[in-house]
C-alpha cells in the first residue's frame, strides 16, 4: 500500500482508533519486561499504539511514518498524556528516514515489511541491544508478494545476533488476523 493510500486510512480515524484500542504489541510488552529503558525507535509507528506504550515505561521514543495524518494523531496522543515522543514524517521506502548507527536500544519493526530496511535498522542497534520484528506470512497457496515473507525466512536476516524469540503462526495481536513471522533478536556486543 502506498504512503498516500495510508494517510487516507488514517484521515478516516477509525484506523487509528483501532489500532489504539488493541493496545501495544504483546511481544513488545514480554520482551520490554526485561529491558532497563533506553532509546527506541519505532520504524513505521502508525499511528503509535506501541511508541506511546514505550513513553509511558519511561523510553526515550522516536517514532517514524510515512503517513502525516498518522503521526500527527500520534502527537495529539502524546501531547494528551504529557508524553514526550519525537515523531518524525519520513517515507522509509524513500530514506527519508536515517537510522543513526548503534544509536538504539531497541527497534521495532513490527507488521511492516520493507527488506532492505532490515540492513540500516540491524546498524542502528547499539551494541548489546534489541530488534523486534514481526512480518505477514504468506498464506497457503499464496503467492509471493513485497509485504509477506515465506515462512522461514524471518530469522535469514539476523545470522550471527542472538535470537531471543522466534516463532510463526497465527498473530497474537488483536490488530493482526494473518500468520506472522516474530523474532526478538540481541545485537552482539562485539559488532
Amino acid at each position: 500500500m502506498e504512503v498516500r493510500d495510508w494517510d487516507k486510512r488514517y484521515r478516516l480515524r477509525e484506523h487509528a482508533a483501532s489500532d489504539l484500542e488493541a493496545g501495544p504489541t504483546p511481544l513488545l510488552i514480554e520482551t520490554a519486561a526485561s529491558l532497563k529503558p533506553g532509546r527506541a525507535l519505532d520504524l513505521a509507528c502508525g499511528a503509535g499504539r506501541n511508541a506511546l506504550w514505550l513513553a509511558q515505561q519511561g523510553w526515550e521514543v522516536t517514532a517514524v511514518d510515512g503517513a502525516e495524518t498518522a503521526i500527527e494523531f500520534l502527537r495529539s496522543r502524546a501531547s494528551n498524556q504529557g508524553l514526550k515522543i519525537a515523531a518524525v514524517v519520513a517515507d522509509l521506502e524513500k530514506d527519508e528516514f536515517n537510522i543513526e548507527p548503534s544509536r538504539w536500544d531497541l527497534i521495532l519493526k513490527l507488521y511492516y515489511l520493507q527488506r532492505e530496511l532490515f540492513e540500516p535498522a540491524k546498524r542502528g542497534v547499539a551494541p548489546g541491544g534489541i530488534l523486534i520484528s514481526i512480518v505477514h506470512l504468506n498464506e497457503p497457496g499464496e503467492g509471493d508478494g513485497p509485504f509477506r515473507l515465506r515462512p522461514g525466512h524471518l530469522e535469514k536476516y539476523f545470522n550471527g545476533w542472538e535470537i531471543l524469540h522466534l516463532r510463526e503462526g497465527k498473530a497474537n495481536d488483536p490488530a493482526h488476523r494473518r500468520a506472522v513471522a516474530e523474532i526478538v533478536a540481541r545485537r552482539p556486543a562485539s559488532c
